[in-house]
């Protein structure tokens, strides 16, 4: 069985980013692998200052220990000002080849404006400068504000197709690449 972790991008109450993060894990439980979400909200971490050991933080080690023990990644980010967010930008910094090489990533970006590329293409850029495996399958969540109910569901049969799609891909890459 594959492990899955997931990381949103935003603190936000009610964030459009983790709705979508959640969308994606539900859908991969369903296909019989574990996935987790690590919560960056309920975590203290610091700025990235370009070193290794941060001891006044332990959320930096239990973050990095669990995206070591995973198979794979999700990477839900809002986009502001056409990229990633500085808050999903920060927690990858603050790990390593050890952490993230060899790692297969699907990419979820969420926008108020209409659907782009522009986060999933610098999360991309990011996880292969890590040696890192970003899935074909990718979800931009365009108007965000009109994707989701009440319940943070998805309203789009086609935009809940495309999750189907996303979170297969993600399960069947991550067994075939990490074996």
């Amino acid at each position: 069985m594959v492990k899955i972790v997931g990381i949103a991008g935003s603190l936000r109450d009610n964030s459009y980013s983790v709705l979508a993060l959640q969308q994606a894990t539900n859908r991969i439980k369903a296909l019989g692998a574990e996935a987790e979400i690590i919560d960056l909200k309920e975590m203290k971490l610091p700025f990235c200052d370009g070193g290794d050991d941060y001891p006044d933080y332990p959320d930096v080690e239990v973050m990095r220990a669990k995206v070591k023990a995973a198979d794979g990644l999700i990477l839900a980010t809002p986009e502001y000002h056409g990229s990633v967010s500085g808050v999903i930008k920060n927690a990858l910094d603050l790990m390593s080849f050890e952490h993230l090489s060899g790692k297969v990533a699907g990419v979820i970006s969420v926008l108020g404006g209409q659907s782009n590329s522009n986060a999933l293409n610098d999360l991309r850029i990011i996880i292969r400068w890590v040696h890192g495996w970003v899935i074909p399958e990718q979800i931009s969540v365009g108007q965000a504000w009109q994707a989701f109910d009440n319940e943070g569901k998805l309203k789009d049969e086609k935009l809940s197709q495309r999750f189907d799609s996303f979170a297969q891909s993600l399960v069947e890459n991550t067994a075939k690449l990490r074996g």
